[in-house]
């Protein structure tokens, strides 16, 4: 193999990237900003809001699953420079991501009383049901936000979702900051202080968003007039159908980490709040693989358009390479800060000991999670979603969950055995997504050149 094919690659994938991972990571910090200063409040508070996100995030996973169906269809459009299309897709895209956000909110609404039938310890449940019924609501911002971040996304604009997620950062901070203390003129609102945070930065994230694209006047025709009279079923249902599979792909794998939450608070308060820790830092090296992934579906998507099968391969090749060597170093980071990183979020001796023992699991996973997010997006690209929704589901819940279950509520492994079985389930998933990808680019590039 000549490396120098794929590392050349390195330095525009990361500019694409770049932007998405800061803008994914913003995600997490909202998290993280909630987490740490809920984590003040004690165990059971920063469990509460674990729980209560378990369920949002279930519901969260279908909402940008489906969103993600309009960036491979915009960077196609892009690819043929064909505008009309790409306008058409963005209106249809943005009218079914408002929907989504709405349904998604009064599902969330009908689906709160199950918080009080998981087994759950009662003053995590009691704590969590005001902070879920707020950040509920949310959804509705959130998903018209990742309606045009997805957008932009397509068009290679990745900066414009960035900044808006800065801005929303800083006021979920200061909002959080305020409201969980009681500083100054506001309420000491605890929990809730955390969740009104939370949707008060999604409501400016939407709003700065628009106030960016609105601006830009070479983006002007993709925002002629909108009319109902213009919405094609023909074009609802291509964007559906590629989707729906993405959406479901997501829930199968947020939902196994749903499901270790559920099992850890199973366990106790400390052990849910240990899981939650290592939950929050794995999350953010994955928001670093989504940057990646979203840019293999942009590149990805734009060969595809020009029906470039060579080029698409080597281009997906070199991001997954990037990849695996940001997840070596991400691996070796967690393994050798692990009795620190926990610190950050509590002084509980016991929580801190677990935790410090699942992020060591946590680094060793980081490298499968970071391929099957980075092969996920270049299927992605290549429309290619149904096959990707089978093989996640296999290697989530077929595979992974039996695993973690097994071995957290039936083996001393406890805690650490549902981490064994996300490792698990990972590297599945890794392994079969990057099967499919090779088969399917093999294929294409044998059918346009006679070549293998």
């Amino acid at each position: 193999m000549n490396l120098s094919l794929y590392t050349s690659e390195f330095k525009k994938n990361l500019h694409i990237a770049y932007p998405v991972m800061l803008g994914q990571l913003g995600h997490v910090l909202v998290g993280l900003a909630d987490n740490i200063m809920v984590g003040q409040l004690g165990a059971a508070h920063l469990a509460a809001v674990s729980l209560a996100n378990s369920i949002i995030f279930i519901a969260l996973s279908l909402g940008i699953g489906f969103t993600f169906a309009i960036t491979p269809l915009i960077a196609e459009a892009d690819g043929e420079k064909n505008i009309e299309s790409g306008r058409s897709y963005f209106q249809h895209g943005m009218l079914l991501s408002s929907v989504l956000g709405v349904i998604l909110f009064i599902l969330l609404l009908f689906i709160e009383p199950i918080l009080f039938l998981m087994d759950q310890p009662e003053e995590v449940v009691v704590l969590a049901v005001p902070y879920f019924k707020i950040v509920a609501f949310s959804m509705i911002p959130l998903m018209i936000f990742q309606g045009f971040k997805q957008f932009c996304d397509g068009l290679s604009l990745t900066k414009y979702a960035m900044k808006a997620t800065v801005v929303a950062n800083i006021i979920n901070v200061f909002f959080n900051y305020m409201l969980i203390y009681g500083i100054w003129i506001f309420p000491e609102l605890g929990i809730e202080g955390a969740a009104y945070g939370t949707l008060f930065s999604r409501f400016a994230m939407v709003a700065f968003i628009i106030f960016i694209v609105r601006s830009k006047p070479f983006l002007a025709p993709y925002f002629k007039a909108f009319s109902f009279s213009e919405i094609k079923k023909s074009v609802l249902k291509r964007v559906f159908n590629l989707g729906y599979p993405t959406a479901l792909q997501m829930f199968f794998e947020v939902s196994i980490f749903a499901s270790g939450v559920l099992i850890a608070g199973a366990l106790g308060t400390n052990m849910q709040a240990a899981n939650q820790i290592a939950l929050n830092l794995s999350s953010m090296t994955f928001m670093i693989a989504v940057g990646l992934g979203v840019t293999a579906t942009v590149r990805v998507g734009n060969q595809k358009g020009l029906k470039n099968y060579k080029e698409l391969r080597r281009i997906a090749i070199s991001i997954i390479l990037l990849m695996i060597v940001i997840d070596l170093f991400f691996a070796f980071g967690f393994i050798l800060t692990k009795d620190i990183l926990p610190t950050i979020y509590i002084d509980n001796v016991e929580v801190i000991e677990t935790a410090a023992v699942l992020i060591v699991i946590s680094g060793f996973f980081q490298l499968s999670d970071g391929i099957q997010v980075v092969v996920l997006g270049a299927l992605r690209g290549l429309q290619d979603v149904k096959w990707p929704m089978a093989i996640t589901f296999v290697a989530y819940w077929i595979i992974g969950f039996p695993i973690c279950y097994y071995l957290a509520l039936h083996t001393s492994l406890a805690e650490k055995g549902i981490w064994i079985g996300l490792l698990i389930s990972l590297t599945a998933s890794a392994i079969m997504l990057y099967i499919r990808f090779n088969k399917l680019t093999h294929k294409l590039i044998k059918e346009k050149h006679g070549t293998s």
